[in-house]
């Protein structure tokens, strides 16, 4: 793997916790752990971990910062030398100076996982490669949701969502591929 390569842990808060301990139905139950996997092998192998946390500012919003379930999960904790930004839109582009971090450390392709697969995931993905970096996914390190008020299953979601990445944006890959790359 190459050195200007990063891993972009996107949403892993406790909200996301919540929901799956409330029963809520999604894709890859062993997402954590594999984050948690990747994290430990890019820091192991000196490349740089970056956290993106979801802000809102209304404050009945489990994503508001003082919100019980706005601290990152166990798998997403940052280190002291590594980035965080805290973004208030749906990509982590959009209102971060991720683009600008990512340029000035030399990084030209981003391995990407967290959640969730068919929002935050998904537009920050898109707007990786529009701005022209390489785009890997790690498929098994994303979750993704049902969403009832359309009345879509998490899988579906899920798989359209990573057919639509991996036909325009992003190499879509399992963890195994990634660590056997570093």
């Amino acid at each position: 793997m190459d050195s200007d390569t990063a891993l972009v842990i996107i949403d892993m808060q406790m909200e996301m916790q919540h929901r799956i301990e409330s029963g809520r139905p999604y894709v890859h139950p062993d997402a954590p752990a594999t984050i948690a996997t990747l994290a430990d092998a890019f820091r192991r192998n000196q490349r740089p971990v970056i956290h993106i946390r979801h802000a809102a500012t209304d404050p009945a919003s489990p994503f508001h910062p003082d919100a019980l379930r706005y601290p990152p999960m166990t798998c997403a904790i940052d280190r002291p030398d590594e980035a965080v930004f805290v973004k208030r839109s749906s990509s982590a582009f959009a209102t971060t100076r991720l683009e600008a971090h990512l340029r000035e450390r030399g990084i030209t392709h981003i391995h990407v996982v967290g959640a969730v697969a068919g929002f935050c995931v998904n537009s920050t993905v898109r707007a990786a490669s529009d701005l022209g970096f390489r785009v890997t996914v790690v498929r098994d390190g994303v979750i993704g949701f049902d969403l009832p008020s359309a009345g879509l299953e998490a899988r579906v979601i899920f798989d359209v969502t990573m057919g639509l990445l991996a036909a325009d944006f992003a190499e879509v890959v399992e963890s195994e591929a990634v660590l056997a790359g570093l």
